[in-house]
């Protein structure tokens, strides 16, 4: 059985890992359309200096898949202990916001106090990502920071979401708050509190690792191919790249995005088009950025909800370890956005002075000239966007290509928000059941 998988990101690299092992499958090809592997968990390059898109780390409850991918790092990997905060009105807020509430303004903090414990909402059922939000934490801490800044990260409004970001987050406790209120800071999350990243090399690591693996008999990776034509005929597909290549398949999966898989996919239904095209996500421009100084200290992440400052996170990349440090500070910005909006028009100077103005805001730099952009990039799928369509969207267009015998996986390939873990975990499951259509 000859199989191929279209799209050589974490998804196809990892499933063509499992696959190999299969005895009735006798070749795999993967065709990706960049001249490298990778897809979002690719690293980028830009004056000596190496960096991802988005701060991918490695944690995880699913102890065989981080396991799993900590192997095939071997021994270039760091331990580190998460240290995020959340630049509130000027004050460093420990992430969780909810775990760090007496670094607030007075009257803010009597506010999040005040709401949480005599909450008018909490009995209600929480339909959308803003009513959850109210349930669980009261209008303080959400009209403080959690609607703020999800209205900024995903460039749309929570109540127009579902719960399928949110529903497993947990609700703290009345002791948990006035704890927080009075002062004792209280690690949050703790699965993420230590994590692992590249030694060296950046995220793109892991899949390199994986690539590594593939058994070169067997296993065929083909860059600059992108698939433009994917068509079923008598129990096969055939599969057309813009260079021109042909292949045959008789197993077919796809993780290229599947509103695009729907648009190159022959005698698809005029329905499910439809559907294809009301699936929504988010755009992402990475900055990548140099500080004369260091003025962030032994920090990570910060998450800025504050809508006057064009980025919703800036990471410093100095902290991941020795291999991405250099003089003063680096750190990889994040501004998401869609087509069509106020950000995709920026040009790349107005971006430039956007950032710049942010970075001193924040107070990461003491003038915008100590403030060097390295590189700057837009990536068009960052994010996918769980709106209140997506389920009953996405349920029509997986029972078609389920139809069609055609597989679909990965981020954007299945339209969900799967982290590494969760990706690498479904090309394992995928690869025990997967069929041939007949």
């Amino acid at each position: 059985m000859n199989a191929v998988i279209m799209g050589g990101g974490l998804a196809g690299i990892s499933l063509a890992y499992f696959l190999q092992d299969r005895e009735d499958i006798t070749h795999i090809t993967i065709l990706e359309k960049d001249d490298e592997i990778g897809g979002l968990c690719r690293s980028l390059r830009a004056d000596g200096y190496i960096y991802d898109i988005g701060p991918h780390i490695l944690f995880s409850k699913d102890k065989e898949m981080l396991n799993l991918m900590l192997d095939v790092l071997g021994d270039n990997k760091n331990e580190l202990r998460r240290s995020n905060q959340i630049i509130y009105k000027g004050r460093w807020v420990q992430y969780p916001f909810e775990n760090d509430l007496s670094k607030l303004p007075e009257k803010d903090l009597k506010y999040c106090i005040e709401s949480f414990l005599h909450n008018p909402y909490e009995h209600y059922e929480a339909t959308n990502m803003l009513q959850f939000f109210l349930k669980t934490f009261g209008e303080g801490i959400t009209n403080c920071y959690l609607r703020p800044y999800n209205e900024k990260i995903w460039k749309y409004d929570p109540s127009f979401m579902n719960t399928s970001m949110v529903d497993r987050i947990p609700k703290p406790g009345e002791d948990d708050i006035m704890r927080s209120a009075n002062g004792e800071t209280v690690d949050g999350y703790l699965h993420q509190l230590y994590f692992r990243y590249p030694a060296e090399g950046g995220i793109e690591s892991v899949i390199k690792g994986f690539a590594r693996r593939l058994d070169p008999s067997k296993c065929c990776i083909h860059t600059k191919s992108e698939v433009v034509s994917v068509k079923r005929e008598g129990g096969k597909y055939q599969i057309l790249s813009a260079n021109g290549e042909e292949y045959s398949a008789d197993l077919a999966i796809s993780t290229i995005p599947v509103n695009e898989l729907a648009g190159i996919y022959h005698g698809v239904k005029s329905d499910i088009k439809g559907l294809a095209g009301k699936l929504r996500y988010n755009s992402i421009i990475i900055a990548f950025i140099k500080t004369r100084e260091d003025l962030c200290g032994d920090n990570f992440a910060f998450m800025i909800p504050d809508k006057e400052i064009i980025f919703h996170r800036i990471s410093k990349m100095d902290f991941l370890g020795s291999a991405y440090k250099r003089d003063g500070a680096t750190y990889m910005v994040e501004i998401t956005y869609r087509e069509k909006d106020q950000v995709d028009s920026m040009s790349e100077e107005d971006l430039f002075i956007a950032i710049k103005a942010g970075v001193r805001a924040i107070g990461f730099a003491k003038s915008e000239s100590d403030i060097e952009i390295i590189n700057l990039t837009r990536h068009k799928y960052a994010y996918v966007i769980y709106d209140l369509e997506h389920t009953p969207t996405m349920e029509g267009i997986r029972k078609y290509f389920k139809g069609e015998g055609l597989v679909l996986h990965g981020r954007f390939g299945n339209f969900e928000y799967w982290n590494m873990d969760r990706v690498v975990r479904e090309s394992k499951e995928l690869s025990e059941k997967v069929m041939p259509a007949m």
